[in-house]
């Protein structure tokens, strides 16, 4: 039996909910297997979220991995293909952290790709795959799983959802929180199942 570990987050700022952290406590909430699955919900802090994920993985040595965040304004659900090293914070974290120019690893690589299928997983979810993770708790959060799953035979990566209709604010894309949930659990099969990517092209212009 696999072990899957899938994450979201808790509420930012003053937001109400977090669409990526209900759609992983709803995907936990009607889950039967065959695989185990375990879910943790973390908080929107660079060195906390960071610290949190790598001792889950090293605890579970889980065979796939998928973080999940918000990226308000999008318009679906979005897999990212890669992760930069670097912490460039806008807005401070939940923490009131706001590194600038910072690396994610020092030392580290300057980027990691997803080992996820992310062309197969957009498909699947009627998504797009993202090349852009950003630059804030959600990009630092993937650099740390890809690097804590280096060399290993773990699929992991990084998932992107939008604004669930239930939490937007006026004007903002969105989907049914459900339907969030419903891309949730298809990519975590998706990613547990396949073996490799399909060979399409996924690239964008700009």
């Amino acid at each position: 039996m696999r072990t899957i570990l899938l994450t979201g987050f808790e509420p930012f700022g003053g937001d109400t909910g977090n669409p990526s952290g209900d759609a992983v406590r709803e995907v936990a909430r009607r889950w039967r297997g065959p695989d185990e699955l375990v879910t943790a919900i973390l908080p929107v802090e660079f060195d906390a979220a960071a610290h949190e994920i790598r001792a889950r993985i090293r605890e579970l040595c889980p065979d796939v991995v998928i973080s999940t965040g918000l990226a308000g304004g999008r318009r679906s659900v979005t897999p990212e293909r890669v992760a930069i090293n670097l912490r460039e914070a806008r807005i401070p974290d939940n923490g009131g952290a706001q590194p600038v120019d910072e690396p994610c690893v020092a030392g580290g690589p300057a980027a990691y790709f997803s080992t996820l299928p992310v062309r197969r997983i957009a498909a699947a979810v009627d998504g797009a795959v993202s090349y852009t993770a950003g630059t804030f708790v959600c990009n630092d959060v993937m650099y740390a799983v890809l690097d804590e799953t280096r060399g290993s035979e773990a699929r992991a990566g990084f998932i992107h959802v939008p604004w669930s209709d239930e939490l937007a604010p006026n004007g903002q894309p969105s989907l049914p929180a459900r339907a969030i949930a419903d891309a949730l659990e298809t990519a975590v099969r998706v990613a547990a199942e396949a073996k490799t990517d399909t060979d399409g092209a996924a690239g964008t212009l700009h």
